[in-house]
């Protein structure tokens, strides 16, 4: 029997993800829960397992396309069916690392944690009655995603006039993108119902730029397409600025009993401490005396977290990304240690799970470790409030009414005013403060 797989849901709020490479090829055998093809979702390369064994019939795109949840992504089966295919459903489950051991698909009743395989979510592809009252006219002409529809108007690309170069016409993202950057420059997207252009007027209409493709034109400059990972990025920034009214306080720290710390753990258990792993056990404290600090805003409520999962920002080779640490608070300085470079490691080499990236409720950011000092983080959205640490430099202090050189920390804690007065932000700093300046007060704990 011929069975389609079709794309799940592999992360919060996935709508599609790239083919990035197959692992096996139409015509192989796969085994049960054998990972059959690598796909990229908006921050992680991960490896989708087969369901069960047989013979890769087709596959549903090519590497390098995009295709939507819900579209078949494999047909699995002998060479002898010849009946029609069955649409395989996929329990809910998860997906491991792609470094990892696949796993085995289980049967499970649904949790109130977002799966990362699981049935395919119904609100994926949902639009609101507006966005669908604008495309009407649209999707009777053009082939697209309601995805790639939203993204046309909110860029101001009339899909009618694009030429799709997805499966069967498909006006895809990297279209859209393209159209919007040959409009910028003065040239005209080609209609889909255009003859082929003569030879001169193909000089005048430069082939799209494939995404990662730089683009020179007359004086100098460069068209360089956006990453999947970077519009993510954008698109995130850009919903927190616009959405939480930002307020950010500064600060600095005497580090000495800190650095001192941080060199005695090294040296006794020969390795090296990262500084997150100190802020973070730093902060736990606050955030339990805060428990405000430690939440999400949803409406008109205030959902404060049990949990201490503290975002840790990475900066990785293709942009910033937030890892996270499962409960924190449950974790020694050493146990934070191995998280933080297991993560940071992984956030560089895209290979961490999607649950890997998402659901921080509080964040740390360590730009001194690029050399930073003060800074204005913005708060990632679903959360309240972002730590910024900056490098620690030798500075003149006043110690016991003398002048004392010392090493000092700047600090920047930004947080959303809907939820956080000036004077609350001060005092959280301050719990912060005391506990980075003698580290005794959190580690005792």
């Amino acid at each position: 029997m011929t069975h389609e797989f079709r794309l799940p849901d592999i992360g919060e709020g996935l709508t599609e993800a790239e083919i990035v490479r197959w692992l096996v090829p139409e015509g192989g055998r796969v085994e049960a829960d054998q990972p059959v093809v690598e796909v990229e979702t908006d921050k992680a390369v991960v490896e989708i397992p087969a369901p069960y064994a047989g013979i890769v019939i087709r596959h549903g795109g090519a590497e390098g396309e995009t295709i939507a949840v819900g579209s078949v992504l494999v047909v699995i089966g002998e060479p002898s069916d010849t009946g029609p295919p069955q649409v395989e459903e996929v329990p809910e489950g998860t997906l491991t690392e792609p470094s990892a051991t696949p796993p085995t698909v289980e049967e499970s009743q649904p949790t109130q944690v977002a799966p990362i395989v699981g049935s395919i979510s119904e609100e994926a592809e949902l639009l609101s009655s507006r966005d669908r009252a604008d495309d009407t006219v649209a999707s009777d002409q053009v082939k697209a995603l309601p995805i790639v529809r939203k993204l046309a108007r909110e860029i101001g690309v009339d899909l009618t006039t694009i030429e799709g170069s997805g499966p069967d016409g498909r006006v895809t993202r990297e279209d859209v993108l393209a159209a919007a950057a040959r409009a910028e420059i003065g040239v005209s997207a080609v209609p889909s119902t255009s003859p082929e252009p003569a030879p001169e007027a193909a000089e005048a209409h430069p082939a799209p730029p494939q995404p990662g493709q730089q683009v020179t034109h007359d004086g100098g400059d460069e068209r360089r397409p956006m990453t999947r990972l970077r519009r993510t990025i954008a698109a995130n920034m850009a919903r927190s600025w616009a959405e939480i009214p930002h307020v950010t306080t500064f600060d600095e720290v005497d580090a000495t009993r800190l650095l001192e710390i941080r060199s005695a753990l090294g040296a006794r258990h020969d390795v090296k401490i990262p500084m997150e792993a100190l802020v973070v056990k730093a902060v736990i404290p606050a955030l339990q005396t805060f428990p405000e600090f430690n939440a999400t805003l949803e409406g008109d409520e205030l959902v404060v977290h049990g949990r201490y999962d503290i975002g840790i920002a990475v900066d990785a080779t293709d942009g910033l990304m937030v890892t996270v640490i499962g409960d924190a608070a449950g974790l020694g300085v050493l146990e934070l240690a191995t998280e933080v470079r297991r993560l940071g490691e992984g956030a560089r080499s895209r290979s961490l799970s999607p649950d890997e990236l998402t659901g921080q409720t509080f964040t740390v950011s360590n730009i001194g470790a690029v050399g930073g000092g003060h800074g204005t983080p913005i708060v990632p959205y679903g959360t309240v409030a972002i730590l910024s640490v900056g490098r620690a430099r030798e500075k003149v202090i006043v110690a016991d009414g003398d002048l004392a050189i010392a090493p000092v920390m700047p600090l920047s804690l930004s947080f959303d005013h809907r939820v956080i007065d000036g004077a609350q932000g001060r005092r959280f700093m301050s719990l912060v403060i005391e506990n980075l300046e003698e580290p005794a007060l959190f580690l005792a704990g």
